[in-house]
């Protein structure tokens, strides 16, 4: 491999921000403020989870294999890069049917055929870093990622959500396709890749199986929430109904049983999947299958809660889908500016404090920031919502980079690919088991009394940061000095 000029580690990254542009503006500025325009007020939040764990779906099976197939390809321009530039077009066609939609359903086509183009371009890009960096260099490189991972929380919420406001979300999305394309191009052009002459060996189904061994994982997990939750909720309304009447303690139930929904899913479809993927190993490597359980209980609990955002500040202040926009882009913005910040320096605390120290404590954060959120649904304070955002912000930063260095340290060094791998669908497992969830919980109770709904998510949400840093008492690991 070719030593890097400095201009390099950008270029091998630039098309991330552009993807992260688009995930950001999409996940939260355009799908809950078309969503809120299309779907009924009491099926809002449903409307919305659905529309997200669909997405998700669609993401965890396409990502790894469009990643497999690169891996195999012998195309004389490249592994990578034909897939990144065939993605990108695609999300330009996608973007266009969403400004177009005029409709739920037509959106939710339009939302999972994006899903597909993006993923085709996502799973080969991750490639990139390992095929043309060396070895002594990859530090550097992942943190030019890692800040082109987290720029666009920032620019979206200054440039995207402010169009979208000015009742703009024609241009918004114009703008986000013009980013992605410029990305591309820039990243075909000056990325230079050898064409691979043979291809690999290496089998394709054998991974992919794992990868539907972990969607059906997850899937195991979500019912058996489900069935946990309702087993536990029915019971807490029953203990109730003595004290209240009967729609009270039906929506006491509800409440608790849907929080215990989501911890019964995370737990259920981490084990189910691991053990689906890895098979004893994941018992005998149960550091590392708790430690996903951490992972996974914590981005649940954040990736929910940015989704959950535009409708609950607009319930909080009582403001229209475009003003929404605006205080949901300011939000992201300092949240975003805070996980920037903290992200780079916990590299430094956790080699002074402690990866799984650190971990804990960014979970014991989150959810003090969380429940800051739960004050101003009853009494709005808009200095409040910005101080939450810089409390989970500073926390998720901390989380970001301390977590995934904990769980490099616990993989086994021979079989680092298999099992990080394991962990990245993880991530969108979390996407799917709090939107699928949580909307559903968020409706029923707002229409028993308003607001209740996001008391309760939210309330569910903190209690996922909390329980992230209990998980870690299954993770026994020593500090590599």
């Amino acid at each position: 491999m070719k030593k890097l000029r400095w201009y390099d580690y950008i270029t091998l990254n630039l098309f991330w921000f552009g993807l992260n542009i688009r995930n950001t503006a999409l996940g939260s500025i355009f799908m809950p403020y078309l969503v809120g325009l299309f779907a009924p007020e009491a099926i809002k939040n449903s409307a919305l989870g659905g529309m997200r764990a669909a997405g998700l779906v669609i993401a965890m099976l396409v990502q790894p294999a469009a990643g497999l197939l690169s891996d195999r390809s012998t195309s004389r321009f490249g592994r990578r890069r034909p897939y990144i530039l065939v993605g990108a077009l695609l999300d330009l066609l996608f973007l266009a049917a969403i400004a177009i939609s005029w409709d739920y359903w037509s959106l939710l086509i339009a939302v999972l055929l994006i899903q597909f183009s993006s993923n085709i371009s996502h799973g080969p890009l991750q490639g990139l870093i390992p095929d043309l960096v060396p070895d002594d260099e990859r530090g550097r490189a992942s943190a030019i990622k890692a800040i082109m991972e987290l720029l666009p929380l920032i620019v979206v919420g200054l440039t995207i959500a402010k169009l979208v406001g000015a009742g703009q979300l024609g241009w918004a999305i114009f703008a986000t396709g013009a980013t992605l394309l410029v990305v591309a191009i820039i990243t075909v052009m000056f990325v230079k890749e050898e064409p691979l002459h043979e291809k690999p060996t290496t089998p394709f189904w054998p991974p992919m199986l794992r990868v539907l061994g972990m969607l059906a994982g997850i899937v195991i997990g979500a019912l058996a929430g489900l069935l946990g939750g309702g087993i536990i909720g029915g019971l807490s309304g029953l203990i109730a109904l003595p004290f209240a009447d009967k729609a009270t303690a039906l929506a006491i139930g509800v409440g608790i049983g849907g929080a215990v929904s989501m911890i019964v899913a995370v737990i259920a479809g981490v084990w189910a999947g691991a053990l689906a993927t890895l098979g004893q190993d994941a018992r005998r490597q149960s550091s590392f299958t708790w430690w996903i359980v951490n992972r996974l209980m914590f981005l649940a609990a954040a990736t929910s809660l940015q989704g959950s955002v535009f409708y609950f500040v607009m319930y909080a202040f009582k403001l229209n889908n475009e003003d929404s926009s605006v205080l949901t882009g300011n939000l992201t913005t300092v949240i975003g500016i805070f996980i920037l910040i903290t992200a780079l320096a916990s590299g430094w605390l956790a080699d002074r404090i402690g990866r799984k120290r650190l971990v804990g404590v960014s979970g014991v954060v989150a959810a003090l920031g969380n429940f800051l959120l739960l004050s101003t649904i009853w009494i709005p304070n808009l200095m409040m919502i910005y101080i939450a955002g810089t409390i989970i912000g500073l926390a998720t930063g901390l989380f970001m980079t301390a977590n995934w260095a904990l769980g490099t340290d616990l993989v086994p060094a021979a079989e680092a690919g298999r099992y990080l791998g394991i962990s990245n669908l993880a991530g969108a497992g979390a996407g799917i088991v709090g939107a699928g969830i949580g909307g559903l919980i968020a409706d029923y109770l707002n229409g028993y009394h308003p607001g209740l709904g996001y008391f309760a998510i939210f309330a569910s949400y903190a209690v996922l940061f909390a329980l992230s840093t209990v998980s870690l008492l299954g993770v026994h690991h020593t500090e590599k000095k």
